[in-house]
């Protein structure tokens, strides 16, 4: 498993856009074979910021992702909505074991 954490911030008045598409990228993402998660998560203490928590099965994941057509939206969508560049930090899994990433998909049809 490659976990990556993407670290965004988006201009205060694009907060909802921002989420609108972020949201139809991740129900896409997760019907990708090689992700096992794609969450989007907002921080409480300030809603501009964001971390986008990418779990991919394999390592060239990542790459077959960014060249699917609902990554590719998103990112030209979602450029002029941040505040500053995207940050990433990748993270090797330790608990839970890579089986227990497993769970059923939401609805990808």
């Amino acid at each position: 498993m490659l976990i990556v954490h993407v670290f965004v911030q988006v201009k205060p008045e694009r907060v909802n856009e921002f989420i609108t598409a972020s949201m139809e990228n991740a129900r896409n993402s997760v019907c990708e074979a090689g992700i096992a998660r794609f969450d989007v998560i907002q921080q409480q203490n300030d809603p501009t910021r964001f971390v986008l928590v990418e779990v991919y099965r394999d390592p060239q994941a990542p790459a077959r992702h960014k060249e699917t057509p609902h990554y590719q939206h998103w990112r030209d969508t979602v450029v002029d909505m941040m505040a500053a560049p995207r940050t990433a930090v990748k993270y090797e899994n330790v608990f839970p074991g890579d089986r227990l990433w497993d769970m059923p998909k939401p609805c990808c049809g």
